[in-house]
């Protein structure tokens, strides 16, 4: 009797300890991520964002989703740490802790997004590693994080595949994120921030 009173609380407290995992992942601030904060996300919060992209039924609703999701996953980092802070841009931060330039905010948003890819939230798209648009054809002057869209055609050629930015510098933290076609955000394209 006694056993089978041990064998119960240590499947009730297996059960609790799976039931209140979180997903951990670092976020990067302070500018080319000098700091890092570890943002922890519950298992709700993150069936609150599968809920959101699982009403998406193509990819350019996918992409409006996505936008409103990544707000999410940064609003709910800012609850955890100073990114709170992060403003549109390099200019409206001031000297705030917790601010993010595009370098923070290009690997942040990759992380993030492939914790919703291997989560198998992405049904329209995979996640490519961060890109670059240049000044004056040398000069580095803005990175964002990558999507491309999946084919419905396997025949179709992969450097013909649909990319877009989700780039979440352009706005405040908590925002959603400004998703564009890559090769127009490469010419520029953008909010004015």
């Amino acid at each position: 009797m006694l056993r089978a009173f041990y064998c119960f609380v240590l499947v009730a407290a297996l059960f609790a300890t799976s039931a209140q995992a979180e997903t951990r992942i670092s976020i990067c601030h302070g500018y080319s991520c000098v700091g890092q904060a570890e943002i922890g996300y519950s298992q709700e919060r993150l069936d609150e964002i599968r809920r959101l992209l699982g009403a998406a039924n193509d990819a350019p609703t996918e992409r409006v989703q996505l936008a409103q999701a990544m707000g999410l996953l940064y609003r709910w980092a800012g609850e955890q740490s100073e990114i709170k802070n992060d403003r549109a841009g390099n200019y409206a931060d001031g000297h705030v802790p917790g601010k993010m330039d595009c370098i923070d905010h290009s690997i942040s948003s990759t992380r993030l997004l492939h914790v919703l890819e291997n989560a198998g939230m992405l049904r329209w798209h995979r996640v490519l590693a961060p890109d670059v648009r240049y000044f004056l054809l040398f000069f580095p002057s803005h990175w964002s994080a990558v999507i491309e869209e999946i084919a419905d055609d396997k025949e179709q050629n992969a450097d013909k595949a649909a990319r877009f930015v989700v780039d979440t510098w352009f706005v405040n933290n908590g925002e959603a994120a400004v998703i564009l076609p890559l090769e127009d955000w490469k010419k520029g394209a953008g909010p004015d921030v």
